[in-house]
């Protein structure tokens, strides 16, 4: 099940941030989306390895969540946690491509400025709609 789904600018700064769990959750996923940019930002700096693509796979496993990101060429961070111990690598990545062409969508409105948070309605229920087809919530 996803129970949080962020988007985090180029310059740690929160976009969206949408949880579909309980209220008294939300700080904590909060914090779990706060710690995982340690981990991207240590994967994205590290000079032994080269990124070769956007989806950069599992980050870290919580007890109780995995936490999953995907970086755009733009350093825009999208950052999944789900609760679901057995996910395929596909299934997300699947999942990230359709979030992407979503923020770019939003992102594309004229009356967005950039490196503001989305306050998009429409972007929102995109995302909703993309959380419910893949069943996981």
């Amino acid at each position: 099940m996803i129970v949080c789904v962020s988007v985090v600018g180029h310059q740690n700064n929160p976009l969206y941030i949408q949880s579909f769990t309980d209220a008294d959750d939300a700080l904590k996923l909060h914090h779990v989306v706060h710690c995982s940019l340690d981990v991207i930002e240590e994967r994205v700096n590290n000079p032994k390895t080269t990124l070769n693509e956007a989806f950069l796979g599992l980050l870290y496993p919580t007890l109780n969540y995995k936490v999953y990101g995907y970086l755009t060429n733009t350093k825009v961070k999208f950052i999944l946690v789900t609760t679901d111990l057995d996910v395929r690598d596909t299934d997300v990545r699947n999942f990230f491509r359709k979030f992407h062409a979503a923020y770019v969508d939003a992102v594309s409105n004229p009356f967005h400025v950039p490196g503001k948070k989305i306050t998009s309605r429409t972007f929102a229920q995109t995302v909703s709609n993309i959380v419910g087809s893949y069943g996981l919530n």
